[in-house]
């Protein structure tokens, strides 16, 4: 016995499976599960005056850090304020801040160790200032902290701006403090940290 396949009307099975499968497909049973690409993505809760808060500290904190990193390499210069002309130690600060936080702080670095909170070493955040005795007094070197125990700064004459670590023992024997300065009004930072405590 011979089997003749009769091709058109295989054809004709074929598009009508097609189509009832689409039908199938498309039918309200399965939209439900069609996966919608351009929705919204679902709203995120409200975030409290303190997560704004560190949102912004963090923020400023990178801002800091980019724009002191920018300036390695750069010549020191005593008394320099620009890094066209060099920088010196409390130059470099003065000009960071200025730049990127658009704060003025003073010229020298016993001026700036009066400025902003004073912060312990276990507390040091990126954009932090750190302070050392390099010339037989209290505050007469000033840097940027980084972040990982590192910071930058303008060290001497025939040197450059660099990131150098707080781990060195040079550095560990003349360590003075470290302050945070914020353009933010302290009352306000008083009154949102003291929320979370």
């Amino acid at each position: 016995m011979t089997i003749k396949l009769d091709l058109p009307l295989i054809r004709a099975l074929a598009m009508a499976c097609t189509v009832i499968g689409s039908c199938w497909l498309a039918s309200p049973a399965w939209a439900s599960d069609i996966t919608v690409f351009d929705s919204a993505p679902p709203a995120q809760p409200p975030r409290s005056k303190f997560q704004q808060f560190t949102d912004q500290l963090t923020e400023r904190a990178s801002d800091l850090a980019q724009s002191a990193i920018g300036l390695i390499g750069i010549n020191y210069k005593y008394g320099g304020n620009t890094p066209q002309t060099g920088l010196d130690c409390s130059g470099l600060v003065r000009y960071v801040f200025k730049e990127a936080l658009g704060i003025n702080l003073p010229r020298t670095s016993a001026e700036l160790s009066r400025e902003g909170e004073k912060v312990e070493r276990d507390d040091l955040k990126p954009g932090d200032l750190v302070f050392y005795n390099t010339l037989r007094r209290s505050f007469s070197h000033v840097g940027i902290y980084l972040g990982d125990n590192k910071f930058i700064h303008a060290p001497r004459t025939g040197s450059s701006v660099r990131v150098e670590s707080m781990d060195i023992a040079y550095w560990k024997n003349r360590f003075n403090g470290a302050r945070r300065i914020s353009d933010l009004d302290p009352e306000t930072v008083a009154n949102i940290t003291a929320t979370q405590k």
